[in-house]
């Protein structure tokens, strides 16, 4: 069918506007603002995206296809490697940009992909043009840091006592104090 690829694609985006959590507070005009900061990237079956220990640069959201989060134990600990599946529209990489962290992960396409890129220079591009929209979206990015510290931090008092967990919390809260 004539124009089918096209009103795939669109679809596609589509559902990335309208579903995505990260996007979740803005409006739909700011949305689609918010959209044109970003990059479509293509990827094939196989390719990696990042690797766990990269500096993180920005965030993806997935347009089409299905990727896997892959979290490598350090050298240091035995263990076994986990996995995570993500597809379209979900996102990842999130937390990259508003904070200077490696990644956690690598990452690895299991179909080809469409990705949409958005980093850290298109940021400043859209806090200078558009402040409002940075808010909101760093809003949400706070948002999602601090449930899954909560959640973290629940999982570490099921795995030790609610001392040595909200203990490691102070003391990285003092370290970080002293950092700056």
């Amino acid at each position: 069918m004539f124009g089918s690829d096209r009103f795939n694609k669109a679809k596609n985006r589509g559902d990335v506007v309208f579903n995505s959590r990260f996007l979740k507070n803005l409006t739909l005009l700011e949305r689609s603002e918010f959209l044109q900061y970003c990059h479509r990237r293509q990827y094939k079956e196989g390719e990696y995206i990042y690797y766990q220990g990269d500096p993180g640069t920005g965030m993806y959201f997935i347009e089409e296809g299905k990727v896997e989060l892959i979290v490598k134990p350090e050298p240091e600990h035995e263990g076994t490697a986990h996995s995570y599946f993500i597809e379209a529209p979900e996102s990842f990489g999130a937390l990259s940009m508003g904070y200077e962290i490696r990644r956690i992960s690598s990452v690895k396409c299991l179909t080809d992909c469409t990705l949409m890129g958005f980093f850290k220079p298109d940021f400043e591009t859209l806090k200078k043009r558009h402040p409002v929209i940075a808010v909101k979206f760093m809003e949400t990015l706070a948002e999602v840091a601090m449930k899954q510290l909560e959640i973290v931090t629940n999982e570490l008092k099921k795995k030790s006592s609610t001392e040595d967990a909200l203990s490691l919390r102070f003391e990285t809260y003092k370290d970080l104090r002293e950092e700056t």
